[in-house]
């Protein structure tokens, strides 16, 4: 099977290619704009695999999707690219309604044009997976019900907007057209390679070089978490055995407040690395809150897991573990990533700060 996979060198989407090629035969061309959140290093051995293709290209691109799409000729789509992070959507929204937005109806008409050109084999087969957030559906207070995959649909946030419409465009090219596509929602993910601008990853780099480490707030917002090669397997098992109109939602079934989150990270590194200074949850400031903070995420994964077979293997402390040891073992490239970012924002270009 030939997998076209968008945003195939960010966070979530290399992760899903090293499963690809490692676990399976697939073949998988990989379809990235390259900007600042992406990396080719995050593939790791599969950046130079025979079954991994590289093709630079914006999904808002038509004519670069038609080429793509003419060009290699794949049995499925799995849209992953996207813009994701909260403060930065809030700071400039353009660039979320472009990418989410305009890129996932760009991508949908050329995987439309592409599936009618099929035969009734291969339109049997054909999926098109597109991937979301449970931030879409707003926010829960203390003992409400998670997230499933009827919740419906209460954004918040420039960028949750904007996801929230690409689910829709997807679910109605499905209806309207017939193109079998399929959304999956999963909740906050964390692991080896992510931009270190996002909360886990911050909080652990910060605590190694002493520096402090921001809390929205008084640190009591709730996330769901999932360990990323989980979700990426979670997200194959998708495309392997999913149905036509179908929604999944994936979830760890790991929530924890943030203050909690930036506590476990401290004391994972006060056991491998000791600071001389003292414990690590020393470096906590309380900070204000961001505009429109939702309260808690959270999943109950059980119709996804029954549905298909799956269920995520590593609780969050596992995982903590596994991602701060990657980045203690990994100082070389979120050194240099961190160097490019601070000379982007000393030439003005967009800055941010944490997020969960």
């Amino acid at each position: 099977m030939k997998i076209l996979l968008t945003g195939g060198c960010g966070f979530i989407g290399s992760a899903v290619i090293r499963h690809l090629i490692r676990h399976t035969g697939h073949v998988v061309v990989n379809v990235d704009k390259m900007t600042y959140a992406a990396s080719e290093e995050a593939l790791e051995e599969t950046r130079h695999h025979q079954r991994h293709i590289l093709v630079r290209a914006d999904i808002a691109d038509a004519a670069a999707m038609r080429q793509a799409f003419e060009t290699h000729d794949p049995d499925v789509v799995m849209h992953l690219a996207a813009e994701s992070h909260v403060d930065r959507s809030i700071d400039g929204p353009a660039d979320f309604v472009r990418t989410n937005v305009v890129g996932t109806f760009t991508l949908l008409e050329a995987a439309r044009r592409h599936y009618t050109g099929f035969d009734a084999a291969r339109k049997s087969a054909f999926r098109f997976h597109h991937v979301s957030t449970d931030e879409v559906f707003g926010a829960l207070d203390h003992g409400d019900a998670p997230f499933t995959e009827t919740t419906p649909y209460d954004p918040r946030s420039p960028y949750s907007s904007t996801k929230a419409a690409s689910d829709h465009l997807v679910r109605a090219w499905n209806h309207t057209y017939g193109l079998p596509t399929m959304v999956s929602n999963t909740c906050n993910n964390y692991g080896p390679w992510q931009f270190p601008e996002k909360l886990i990853p911050l909080v652990t780099l910060n605590a190694l070089s002493g520096q402090t480490l921001p809390v929205y707030g008084d640190g009591s917002n709730i996330r769901d978490w999932i360990f990323v090669d989980d979700h990426a397997s979670a997200l194959v098992r998708v495309i392997e055995a999913g149905q036509p109109g179908a929604t999944y939602a994936i979830g760890g079934r790991q929530p924890r407040s943030n203050l909690e989150v930036v506590k476990t990270i401290c004391a994972h590194l006060d056991h491998r690395v000791p600071d001389p200074a003292g414990a690590r949850e020393r470096l906590i400031r309380f900070v204000s809150d961001r505009p429109g903070h939702d309260f808690r995420y959270e999943i109950d994964p059980s119709r996804t897991e029954a549905a298909l077979g799956w269920k995520a293997p590593h609780d969050f402390e596992t995982g903590i573990a596994r991602t701060v040891d990657w980045y203690l073992e990994n100082r070389s490239w979120w050194e240099g990533v961190r160097a490019a970012r601070y000379a982007g924002q000393r030439l003005g270009t967009q800055g941010s700060g944490m997020a969960a």
